[in-house]
């Protein structure tokens, strides 16, 4: 995946979200993990929360980062599975304008790489909102790190040919 070394690095403003009722700041394994990545990328961690699985307290802590014109993006871990507590991708899909079809196809081929068929366990997905890119991820440390270090940091970098999220950023929101 090319960097054009040439280009100049723009940090992107990044909010964190775990999702998950056992969870706390002490123990949050893979917050941590992507706080750090993010951080070592250059960007900058603008806030960061711990919701419990509860569709409408993720879609509440998702809108007040959408209408925050300081966060270009949000990254979640945790309830992107099947069981019935897992509503991460319920509360996402409920404040997408558009769905990014394809984060959820290339994680999958990342993740098959690493877990195999047990990729399909998961329901990782992405989103536009009101400007704002929207990417939930399961839970687990490795799922983090195949997420970041595979599809984000890349896309997340205004370097990365042919294309990237951050070079269209500033038409998100046209009409």
């Amino acid at each position: 995946m090319p960097i054009d070394e040439t280009a100049s690095f723009v940090p992107v403003h990044i909010a964190l979200l775990t999702v998950s009722d056992t969870r706390t700041k002490a123990d949050d394994v893979s917050g941590d993990t992507l706080a750090k990545r993010v951080e070592d990328a250059g960007h900058i961690v603008c806030a960061r929360n711990i919701v419990p699985d509860d569709q409408k307290q993720i879609t509440a802590q998702l809108k007040t980062w959408i209408e925050d014109p300081r966060i270009d993006v949000v990254i979640s871990s945790g309830g992107t599975g099947l069981t019935g507590r897992d509503v991460t991708v319920e509360a996402f899909r409920s404040v997408f304008e558009k769905e990014i079809d394809g984060f959820s196809v290339v994680f999958h081929q990342v993740s098959f790489q690493k877990i195999g068929t047990s990729t399909l366990q998961s329901r990782a997905c992405a989103g536009v909102a009101g400007g704002t890119y929207l990417f939930a991820l399961p839970g687990s440390p490795g799922a983090v790190k195949d997420g970041w270090d595979a599809i984000l940091r890349y896309q997340l970098d205004i370097r990365h040919r042919p294309c990237n999220f951050v070079d269209i950023m500033p038409r998100l929101t046209e009409r």
